[in-house]
């Protein structure tokens, strides 16, 4: 199918605005009208919730997703996507030996409220270790041990958190600590938590497996993950729970089946049972009702255009980027490419220079669209090939 959807842009004459569009079906051979999806299955208690494809970062369904909450202990996925970078520049390292501090341990150890992992006050503990305490057992303490050691203070560690997020496009985000104790300031929304759970998967799937352990132990504490989701359906493989009194019972899931992945994001739910049933009925509308498709790979031609004054007569144009794209089951061959390129190339043209953009369109809607680049450069053609294509152009004009 991808490669009948990119013949059909390929022969469409690129002048202005061009589009292509998939032939329809003889009558012979016509499909079955197309049955509207149902609605997604909104969660019967949340704040806001969505549902996004990882592919593409389109949203499928979703409520509220730009409102500010509090994330509580999904921001510790934020405290993971930082150490996993910081790591990364060789800051940090997984056998770093990291001091379970006397304020880690009274803000977030056992003789708090919250979840704890139970690593020792005074005594340190591997760096990965920790971690995993963090992300199975959701333990403030480590939280805010990995966040001194990291950057010297909790506090300086929030800083990089938000540095981070601004990067990643989280808006809506704001972080104070570590950990995600209800803090004045500290929010995010069910958008930017799907965007950070994109991220993590992307970015970092080593540290991002820890988040489906099944139970983590700590000296002579057993503690299981309080994602419910990973008992009930192999295909999920993290994300991460929260719980406080402000932000109710949320939940950041995500799972693959196949080549597809999903992220749900549900925030403000009213019990454990009620946040893992509710986001996998999400989970499983988003893997019946939709998939995804990659249309275009990067360096290869989507399209030839006319070139005036160059060395060659003609400058092949494709995405510097895979371009994908998430519809509805059966609707691949509604899709309509366009292309938006120059009424004149004139050379010189460099390789990787945009001219124009590819779009796609869905029942009129535009779902996805990219920068149109050139493959190769083409050189400045002779005197008289300029002189002569000069002329040309005029008389066109």
């Amino acid at each position: 199918m991808k490669f009948r959807f990119a013949a059909a842009l390929a022969t469409t004459l690129a002048v202005g605005l061009a589009s292509a569009q998939t032939p329809a079906p003889t009558p012979a051979t016509a499909a079955p009208a197309q049955v509207a999806i149902p609605p997604a299955p909104a969660p019967s208690a949340a704040t806001a919730w969505v549902l996004m494809d990882y592919a593409t970062g389109q949203v499928l369904a979703g409520e509220n997703i730009h409102t500010p909450v509090p994330p509580a202990s999904i921001t510790k996925v934020m405290t993971s996507y930082v150490l996993a970078a910081e790591a990364k520049t060789g800051k940090i390292g997984p056998d770093d030996q990291v001091m379970m501090s006397e304020r880690a341990w009274r803000e977030g150890g056992a003789g708090t409220d919250g979840s704890f992992s139970g690593f020792p006050v005074n005594k340190t503990a591997r760096l990965e270790d920790m971690e995993k305490g963090m992300a199975v057992q959701s333990g403030n303490d480590a939280a805010i041990a990995l966040a001194e050691h990291a950057a010297g203070s909790q506090e300086a560690f929030a800083a990089l958190m938000n540095s981070y997020a601004a990067k990643l496009g989280m808006k809506d985000s704001h972080f104070v600590n570590a950990h995600g104790l209800t803090a004045e300031g500290h929010q995010s929304s069910a958008y930017d938590l799907a965007l950070l759970g994109r991220a993590f998967v992307r970015d970092y799937p080593e540290t991002y497996a820890y988040n489906k352990i099944k139970e983590f132990t700590v000296g002579n504490i057993t503690q299981p993950n309080r994602n419910l989701l990973l008992w009930r359906d192999a295909s999920v493989d993290g994300i991460k729970t929260g719980h406080t009194s402000a932000a109710g019972y949320c939940l950041l899931s995500s799972a693959q089946r196949g080549d597809q992945r999903l992220i749900a994001v549900l925030m403000g739910g009213s019990s454990e049972k009620q946040r893992a049933d509710d986001s996998l009925a999400l989970l499983n509308w988003g893997f019946r009702f939709f998939e995804t498709h990659r249309l275009y790979e990067p360096d290869k031609a989507v399209t030839t255009q006319k070139l005036w004054k160059g060395a060659a007569d003609e400058v092949q144009l494709g995405v510097a980027q895979p371009l994908l794209v998430s519809v509805p089951r059966g609707r691949y061959n509604d899709l309509k490419p366009s292309m938006d390129v120059p009424r004149q190339l004139v050379a010189p043209v460099a390789a990787g220079q945009q001219i124009g953009m590819v779009k796609v369109a869905l029942d009129g809607k535009v779902i996805a669209e990219a920068p149109l680049v050139a493959v190769a450069a083409v050189e400045q053609g002779g005197f008289f090939r300029r002189l002569w294509d000069a002329f040309w152009m005029w008389w066109e004009s």
